[in-house]
């Protein structure tokens, strides 16, 4: 079956990129989630229901979506035949032959007008929550990579405009729909792990510094332009940033959860020092510390997770 026909199995596994999702979004999900589980009385079925929708809706979105229309971007601009394609420089899709452009941008348009649809019968529902819950994750996916927002191509803008808000809200999710308010753990979980999120990303982009410079329009990520401003070592400090932002939040942690603020700090400044003894030049050392952070960001929102 050729890819330009008709999806493949190989093609919708290239595009969704299980690994980053479920290192991020599927874990941003199950921290907020898990204490439902743990500390409150609802029923199993209740909670594994809202847990697969959670986790679809974050492939769908998180997964489907936002690849989609940044390998489109991606594609257009040149950056992702120059990136070295280990863990970054998109899915792959176009490269390899596997789908068209065309195909991606059919794809695109009607998983979006889709999700649309379904926002708007929510709404219409009283449904409001869910209906919010996937209008900002279209909107994240949406303006970090499509004219004319295209917020990734600006320094800052599309980690806290883009990707920032749609981790957030998937963060609260679990908590918002299941409770009448969303407790202080429900809020701290979710911020923490959505900085950590724009943390890893600010890793990934890395090894494509080079490629996103060639970019047309340039691709000027927050790393090119601190590796602009403060040379190559610059590359490191966007990441070390967000971590840092977590570093403070823990504070506020500490004061009602010392047992999750400990483990927070314990990996936070593991991961830092990971950063601070890579090469940024040596793509495949840096691609080697980026699956590092995702098992970081993993045990991260696990202990969070558990320890409420």
């Amino acid at each position: 079956m050729s890819g330009q026909n008709a999806l493949s199995f190989k093609g919708m596994g290239m595009l969704l990129r299980v690994i980053a999702v479920v290192g991020s979004s599927v874990a941003t999900v199950i921290s907020t989630w898990l204490p439902l589980l743990l500390f409150y009385e609802f029923s199993a079925a209740a909670l594994l229901m809202l847990l697969m929708l959670l986790i679809i809706g974050a492939f769908l979105i998180h997964g489907l979506l936002t690849h989609v229309f940044n390998d489109i971007t991606d594609f257009e601009s040149g950056t992702d035949q120059f990136s070295p394609a280990l863990l970054s420089g998109g899915s792959r899709v176009i490269q390899t032959g596997v789908m068209s452009l065309q195909m991606l941008k059919k794809m695109g348009l009607t998983a979006a007008l889709l999700l649309a649809l379904i926002a708007a019968v929510l709404a219409g529902a009283g449904q409001f929550e869910l209906a919010i819950l996937i209008i900002v994750g279209t909107w994240g996916a949406a303006t970090y990579s499509l004219k004319p927002f295209r917020f990734a191509y600006h320094p800052f803008l599309g980690e806290w405009l883009s990707l920032f808000p749609s981790m957030l809200f998937l963060g609260l999710a679990a908590p918002w729909l299941m409770l009448e308010t969303i407790p202080v753990w429900g809020w701290q979980n979710a911020l923490v792990n959505a900085l950590w999120c724009m943390a890893w990303v600010m890793v990934h982009h890395i090894p494509d510094l080079e490629a996103d410079r060639r970019a047309v329009p340039l691709k000027r990520t927050s790393v090119v332009w601190s590796v602009g401003r403060f040379g190559i070592r610059g590359a490191r400090y966007p990441a070390v940033l967000y971590l840092g932002v977590i570093g403070l939040m823990s504070l506020w942690i500490l004061a009602s959860r010392p047992v999750a603020a400990i483990g927070v700090v314990a990996i936070l400044v593991y991961s830092v020092f990971l950063i601070g003894k890579m090469n940024p030049e040596d793509a495949e050392e840096v691609t080697d510390i980026e699956k590092k952070l995702l098992l970081a960001a993993m045990a991260t929102a696990v202990w969070m997770g558990i320890f409420i």
